[in-house]
């Protein structure tokens, strides 16, 4: 799972949508509203973003994790992630069919 924080819906979207017709991620939630504070050259910042919440799979992570840098608008974009080991079991399976290797382009 990717945690991913953009500063528009126009950017949540153009990349949400990014990674699900690669078939790099099964599902992208769009958290808007969120209110970020923060260190930029020198100076505390503040804006208004929205997070990506991007559901991958072991072997697309990477892969996502590459487009949205790529994709991504700021020059030091936040994208951190960690491993889902104890979800529910019929999610986890759900999400390896989504990134099936027979569905990458």
């Amino acid at each position: 799972m990717l945690y991913v924080t953009v500063p528009n819906m126009d950017e949540a979207r153009r990349i949400g949508r990014a990674l699900l017709e690669n078939r790099e991620a099964a599902c992208v939630n769009m958290l808007p509203g969120m209110h970020s504070m923060y260190w930029w050259e020198n100076n505390i910042e503040e804006a208004q973003e929205v997070v990506l919440v991007v559901k991958a799979c072991r072997h697309t992570v990477e892969a996502a994790r590459r487009r949205i840098v790529s994709l991504h608008p700021y020059e030091v974009p936040c994208v951190v992630g960690w491993n889902m080991e104890y979800g529910h079991q019929g999610f986890l399976d759900w999400l390896e069919e989504q990134c099936a290797w027979e569905h990458q382009r």
